[in-house]
């Protein structure tokens, strides 16, 4: 059993995990004067074998002294120290407070903003290891922590150690390797051969981003028969063309085809570089008659979710029996086309604003409601987009929004519910961010990023309580509804709103910094969760005008 003082030094608090290397500990040490507390990687050797013990204690150390120097990055725990005890191997390392990528998508799958700011900060933080000639070997949710005190990614549990654990010695007296280090689903096929390169953590980190946005692990996501690839957009449609091509480059099955660098992949996200990739294919059941279903997707507007138009191939014992390369070409020219005339005849009517979506302006300490609509739902069909001009005061928007939805139980979300949801969303402000500070109701309009901006732990909400501040709102109107598509129980909505609110701080003075009058294009990401429609997220694409 393991003892509850380690080295004479450190006392054990609790145990944070456990694995076939062994456990993981939170800890104090006992001999500085802060009883600072650190967390202790306990390691054992997967063969009791005395020769291989002493080949894995001089590996031990030089994995360790490793692991020292890549702690000069402030993304990266660093090594306190490292100790044998009891034929035991120790690691002890510096704490951070935070959560894993696992534990924040308990709370929703993440916006695509929040996605792609998490990447840009990690993958400085690749490049720097890669510099040192290092693969991590195991990237993946559990892996990668958002430390609370700055919302930064910190990169954990590198698998060179471990590497050293599973070390056996063959019959002929040579050392070698006994496991694969890495985790099933999120490591390439070379990794798994035993050869990982550095974009194999470009890899698992693109899985990584893929899971966040969908939820699915990848097992759950099928391949593309043809070529292998991982088919994961239909379970994002609200993903960007441009994003969606960076990703799948990051996760192309084969090593070459993918970024070479970490520092090539953070310029194209900054970038907004896209590639050519094959099409998404959704792989189902063949249907009677032995055909493959294929989804082709088209070209759409940056920000608007993939128009998707099913159609059928020939039977999979025909496809391109008897057909020269000539007729091949002619097919391929003639489904192309009919693709490219497909999707402007879907995108024509739309007229959406050719805009690469930005992540939410938060003013200071939160601005939590720049992001609402006060709108008596339309008329109008879904497919064609309104032009409204109001100028509601907050008396009038409390008359509007009289008008709700009970939820639908409908495949899809149409736009007059869609509104009905901003319309409350835009009252139900007044009694979030201002006494009595209902979290209740903005737990029943909101979910995923959008409750952990404005209700849950460090949100909006929380930051006016503490801080004894509160809002208030006077313009609020809706100048043009610009966009909306729906897909299942997810949809997107785009509106042009103009918004007055003022921040009253502890004292009763104004706080001049987080108060405006501004007109902005707002999108809106909204989720049918348990039968009822909710906000997911929201972003401000841009400040149309500020006053």
């Amino acid at each position: 059993m393991t003892p509850m003082l380690l080295k004479n030094r450190y006392q054990v608090i609790r145990v944070l995990g456990s694995g076939g290397f062994g456990e993981t500990f939170l800890a104090e040490d006992t001999q500085m004067p802060s009883g600072c507390r650190c967390v202790i990687k306990q390691l054992k050797p997967v063969v009791d074998n005395p020769q291989v013990y002493q080949l894995v204690q001089e590996r031990f150390q030089r994995e360790a002294a490793i692991l020292e120097e890549l702690g000069g990055n402030n993304q990266i725990p660093r090594l306190n120290a490292y100790f044998v005890e009891d034929g035991q191997f120790y690691l002890v390392q510096e704490y951070i407070e935070g959560q894993t990528l696992t534990q924040k998508l308990q709370q929703g799958t993440l916006s695509e903003s929040s996605v792609k700011e998490i990447l840009i900060n990690i993958l400085p933080v690749l490049e720097y290891v890669h510099s040192k000639r290092i693969v991590h070997r195991d990237i993946k949710p559990d892996n990668i922590l958002i430390r609370y005190a700055d919302g930064k990614p910190i990169l954990i549990d590198f698998g060179a150690v471990k590497e050293t654990m599973g070390t056996v010695v063959t019959a002929s007296g040579n050392s070698s390797r006994s496991i694969v280090i890495g985790t099933p689903g999120f490591m390439p096929s070379e990794q798994t051969a035993g050869r990982p390169v550095f974009s194999s953590d470009l890899y698992s980190l693109g899985l990584t981003a893929i899971y966040l946005l969908t939820g699915k692990i990848p097992q759950e996501l099928p391949t593309d028969p043809a070529t292998g690839e991982i088919v994961w957009r239909h379970y994002a449609l609200s993903v960007s063309t441009s994003f969606a091509a960076v990703l799948d480059k990051a996760i192309a099955s084969h090593a070459r085809d993918r970024f070479s660098s970490a520092r090539e992949m953070l310029q194209a996200l900054q970038t907004g570089a896209t590639f050519i990739a094959p099409n998404p294919t959704i792989v189902s059941a063949p249907p009677p008659g032995g055909y493959v279903q294929q989804t082709v997707v088209s070209a759409a507007p940056a920000g608007v979710p993939y128009q998707q138009q099913p159609i059928y191939s020939q039977p999979v014992n025909q496809v391109s029996k008897g057909m020269g390369d000539w007729q091949k070409a002619v097919i391929m020219g003639g489904v192309i086309g009919a693709c490219v005339v497909g999707g402007l005849w879907i995108t024509r009517g739309q007229q959406s604003p050719q805009i690469e979506s930005k992540p939410t302006q938060v003013e200071a300490k939160p601005a939590p409601t720049q992001q609402s609509v006060s709108l008596t739902p339309s008329s109008s069909t879904p497919q064609t987009p309104t032009s409204i001009n109001s100028s509601s005061t907050p008396s009038s928007v409390e008359t509007s929004t009289q008008t709700h939805f009970s939820p639908s139980t409908s495949s899809s979300i149409a736009k007059q519910e869609a509104v009905a949801l901003i319309n409350r969303w835009q009252e139900a402000k007044k009694a979030l961010f201002a006494p009595p500070f209902n979290r209740q109701l903005g737990a029943e309009l909101t979910t995923g990023e959008a409750y952990r901006k404005n209700i849950g732990s460090g949100s909006s909400l929380e930051w006016l309580q503490d801080n004894n501040a509160y809002y208030r709102y006077g313009v609020q109107r809706l100048d043009s509804l610009e966009n909306f598509v729906a897909s299942g129980d997810q949809a997107t909505i785009e509106v042009v709103l103009t918004e007055e609110r003022t921040l009253y701080k502890s004292d009763g003075n104004i706080d001049r910094d987080n108060t405006a009058l501004d007109t902005r294009l707002i999108r809106y990401s909204l989720q049918r969760e348990n039968g009822q429609l909710k906000i997911s997220d929201y972003s401000t694409v841009r400040v149309i005008s500020s006053r």
